[in-house]
């Protein structure tokens, strides 16, 4: 993706920005000007700032290069007024500026003129960007993508304006905001590591508590599952000495960081809090987990009374506790982490509890901080239509009175349409009630150019599908998940068609060709992804060939060019913890060369003695056989068992000479997958006597973290069979280490191949 494009378009007519009948001020005439740009005399670095950048950008439109002055120099007719300067327009609006929200700004002509001034130093600059943006036409679509339009002969009329934001704090986790200073200042937003108000934020506990540190000599500050203490759990918070540590570790942490307002006192990313004794009797006297938090939480408060401490209603703790309220200086960072994206979580009948629980923190509190989930994490590049889900979320929290807004995209990693993405949000979190189709058609059209209503033709297109279809939307999902909704076989074939309008449109404009092509890459990746599942014979990378089958060609070469496009545009990767582009080319050539091949059991049938769990089947028993060997991905072709053993009987039609029978398990701890305890393979004649002709226990420690396979193969003497028997132990529970102790454990197998 090429660097930065500063596009200059000239047109012939004077802008126009008001009603007619109202005085007119020419800034600029045929590239000169009368005015200069004055700031108060002790200006500050945000006023600097903002004279600085409107006179960039008029210099830019315009040609004139304006004077900057203070306000110590003598008033002339023609000014240019940023910030609370001494002159009297500008104190005859002292009583409406301290009025204002401290982002919130003026506009204003008076006589002559302009006036442009807000509630605090950074209103003032969000008034020069947005008078910028709405008066004379320029845009930021994106860090790379500014669009300025040149005119020599600038003329506003009549302007009175006042803008306030929506929510007090509004933060955008996406790549621009994230990285580019300017961005972030240009749409009005917040960021936590670009200011000093935040100690820490969130999943605090295990900083504060180390579990490295304390686990041997004191197990019990941590969480007690079952029978023992676990240390990538929770706190034990009724534990005096924990309350000691994190009072101490804060106090120390504020000597370092005195500025920050905010400090984090909250729950790890695990589901598991403490058992013991002492933390149920809280957990029934304040109505649930987060009856406790709370609890904690607020004695943290007191005794720091000057600060706020801040802690999540999340997962576990979502729900509102009872018979108890947070302090004043409390703050509840509410998650949204279950809810579909669908459907607005206003009217979906499936965030009814989420509805619920954000009624009951807001009678217990007006301190809440919104944390809400706007990708596809699993994979940041799947389509994902929650477009119009956007709007009404945000109208609905305002509605709801939260204040701090936080809005978790891909990060500093880049996700389908993260640029038109981050562009609505920040709009909408400015102002949730704006003109969002406008918005998005500003966007499209200028972002890409001509073939900008073919984008909207596909995004309206998988919209109006998933709507139609009343499917739901997850932010852990793959695009498999989508086959019968918004990514059927037809719905692909009619997406890649809008494309090829969409290239066609701009094939002459080279930087309106690549960013359409960019807008493309997440529907070839579904098509890669779904294609894994050998769906039809346009979505497989198999073809058949007699009784074989090949790979095919053009599959791969789909393969390689997406891989090629996604790192040339700056993709690294496809899943917020991993799966880079060259990686992810790996596995899936691992998967081909490795799947559809020949053997004895090969789509032979296959019975289960116990049922594979519902929520993993892959087509059920006969996915051991259907020769298609699972990735490292426990969703793809990994047939699931839970707290269950695996014993799988193959019928190979008739008696065969067999010397080696191989599988496959999967282990992510994480997920509560382990390997199994041992695999016995057994041969049989008739499918009644079976004889064990191999044993293969496991030695991969428990503990081993990560995603990994792991091959069973047995290898013996030749023995006739027609029946072949494969038993693998689950251990059946969660071992008392793992978050999930005493929860049922899950083995995961895939292809059997025998030979």
């Amino acid at each position: 993706m090429k660097k930065s494009t500063f596009r200059f378009v000239f047109i012939g007519f004077i802008f126009l920005f008001s009603c007619q009948g109202k005085q007119s001020i020419k800034l600029t005439s045929g590239g000169k000007s009368d005015y200069k740009i004055v700031i108060p005399n002790q200006a500050s670095d945000v006023e600097n700032r903002a004279a600085a950048e409107l006179q960039k950008y008029l210099l830019k439109i315009s040609g004139v290069n304006f004077q900057i002055a203070d306000d110590l120099s003598e008033p002339a007719e023609k000014e240019i007024l940023v910030g609370r300067c001494n002159r009297s327009e500008i104190q005859n609006l002292t009583t409406v500026l301290d009025t204002l929200d401290e982002d919130g700004f003026l506009i204003k002509t008076a006589g002559s003129k302009l006036l442009i001034a807000g509630g605090d130093d950074k209103g003032t600059l969000y008034g020069v960007y947005h008078f910028l943006e709405n008066y004379l036409g320029c845009r930021m679509y994106s860090s790379k993508v500014q669009v300025i339009p040149g005119n020599p002969s600038i003329r506003i009329t009549g302007i009175d304006d006042i803008k306030e934001p929506a929510f007090a704090y509004r933060e955008l986790h996406f790549p621009d905001p994230r990285t580019d200073s300017l961005y972030l200042d240009w749409h009005k937003l917040d960021l936590k590591k670009g200011k000093n108000e935040w100690g820490m934020f969130v999943h605090t506990f295990q900083t504060l508590v180390p579990a490295e540190k304390y686990i041997k000599t004191h197990p019990e500050y941590f969480s007690f599952l079952n029978v023992q203490r676990i240390p990538d759990g929770q706190l034990c918070l009724t534990n005096p000495d924990v309350f000691k540590i994190v009072a101490e570790g804060l106090k120390e942490r504020m000597k370092e960081k005195p500025e920050a307002l905010y400090w984090s006192v909250s729950q790890n990313d695990t589901y598991k809090a403490c058992e013991c004794e002492h933390c149920r009797k809280v957990y029934q006297k304040y109505g649930g987990y987060s009856g406790a938090m709370i609890d904690f939480v607020n004695q943290v408060a007191a005794v720091f009374p000057d600060k706020v401490i801040s802690t999540l209603a999340y997962q576990y703790t979502r729900s509102a506790p009872q018979n108890i309220v947070p302090a004043k200086n409390v703050n509840v960072m509410f998650c949204s982490i279950e809810c579909n994206r669908s459907r607005p979580i206003s009217t979906d009948p499936s965030s009814a509890s989420f509805r619920k629980d954000a009624e009951d923190w807001g009678k217990l509190t007006g301190n809440i901080f919104m944390w809400d989930y706007v990708v596809q994490f699993r994979n940041l590049l799947s389509p994902f239509p929650n477009l119009r889900v956007l709007q009404p979320n945000l109208q609905y929290f305002k509605g709801r009175g939260m204040q701090m807004m936080f809005q978790q995209g891909s990060g500093s990693l880049l996700s389908e349409f993260f640029e038109l993405r981050q562009y609505l949000i920040a709009r909408l979190l400015w102002n949730p009630d704006c003109d969002i189709n406008a918005v998005m058609n500003d966007f499209v059209n200028g972002y890409y150019g001509p073939a900008g209503k073919h984008i909207l033709a596909y995004i309206n297109t998988m919209h109006d599908a998933l709507e139609k279809s009343g499917g739901n939307l997850g932010i852990y999902g793959y695009p498999y998940d989508g086959i019968k909704t918004f990514l059927t076989p037809d719905l692909i074939k009619t997406y890649d068609s809008i494309f090829i309008l969409a290239e066609d449109a701009v094939k002459s404009q080279p930087e309106y060709l690549e960013r359409v092509k960019v807008a493309r890459l997440p529907l070839e990746f579904a098509v890669l992804d779904i294609s894994l599942r050998n769906v039809n014979e346009d979505l497989t990378y198999f073809k058949k060939d007699g009784d074989s089958w090949k790979v095919r060609e053009d599959m791969m070469l789909l393969l390689d060019n997406f891989t090629k496009a996604s790192v040339a545009a700056g993709i690294q990767r496809y899943w917020e913890h991993g799966n880079p582009p060259e990686e992810y080319r790996k596995t899936v050539e691992t998967y081909v060369k490795s799947s559809m091949q020949s053997h004895l059991a090969a789509n032979k049938p296959v019975q289960l003695s116990n049922p594979c769990s519902e929520k993993y089947a892959v087509g059920g028993a006969n996915a051991l056989t259907d020769g298609m060997k699972g990735i490292n991905d426990y969703h793809f072709n990994w047939l699931g068992f839970e707290g269950t053993d695996m014993v799988a009987t193959i019928d190979l039609g008739e008696e065969k000479t067999v010397s080696a029978i191989e599988t496959e398990f999967f282990q992510e701890t994480y997920s509560w997958i382990f390997l199994p305890v041992q695999v016995e393979f057994a041969v049989s004649i008739d499918g009644k006597d079976f004889r064990t002709v191999k044993t293969l226990k496991n030695n991969v420690p428990q503990e081993q973290g990560g995603v990994f396979i792991q091959p069973f193969n047995a290898g013996f003497k030749p023995e006739n069979a027609r029946f072949i028997r494969i038993t693998a132990k689950n251990m059946k529970t969660c071992p008392p280490w793992h978050n999930g102790a005493g929860y049922p454990s899950w083995i995961f197998c895939d292809e059997i191949v025998v030979r």
